[in-house]
């Protein structure tokens, strides 16, 4: 009799059809007059690396470097700078670039850095060894480097853009 209850339990349930309404003969339907506006959030496209195992503080050296520059200018810098944080911020840039190409149909050149932060992701806890049977904490740090893109407007002068 048991069985019997909790087979009949997980059997999926029927649903019921909603009924729709048969169209009208009298009323046809009209494009719209115009396109709706694109608000500015959607022209903005993100992308965001997490529990990335760099210290938050060395990357937000790196990330003070391209906020407000435009993409091409940003790639730049990461590709030579020496800190090992600007390999992976110049990844997170690319993967917002290619979002908004995809996504928002906004062309490379005229996209900036809009919004660029690294928040702290949690810490991994490590000992070492030391002298006379001590042992010291390792503090492994994680970091979430999010980056936003938006388009630049023309005649609107960004950080770093010759004029």
């Amino acid at each position: 009799m048991a069985r019997a209850k909790e087979q009949a339990e997980k059997a999926p349930r029927k649903r019921k059809a909603k009924a729709v309404a048969p169209p009208q003969a009298g009323k046809e339907k009209t494009a719209p007059a115009e396109k709706p506006k694109v608000s500015a959030e959607e022209t903005k496209a993100r992308a965001v690396a997490k529990y990335v195992r760099v210290s938050p503080r060395k990357a937000q050296q790196v990330i003070d470097l391209v906020r407000g520059r435009g993409v091409e200018e940003a790639l730049a810098l990461l590709q030579f700078s020496p800190k090992a944080a600007a390999r992976i911020v110049s990844k997170v840039v690319n993967s917002a670039a290619a979002n908004a190409e995809k996504n928002h149909h906004l062309k490379r050149e005229s996209l900036y850095i809009v919004e660029a932060y690294v928040n702290q992701g949690p810490t991994l806890k490590r000992f070492r060894h030391r002298a006379m049977g001590r042992a010291s904490r390792i503090h492994k740090r994680t970091s979430h480097i999010t980056v936003v893109l938006g388009k630049q407007e023309t005649g609107e002068v960004k950080r770093g853009a010759k004029s």
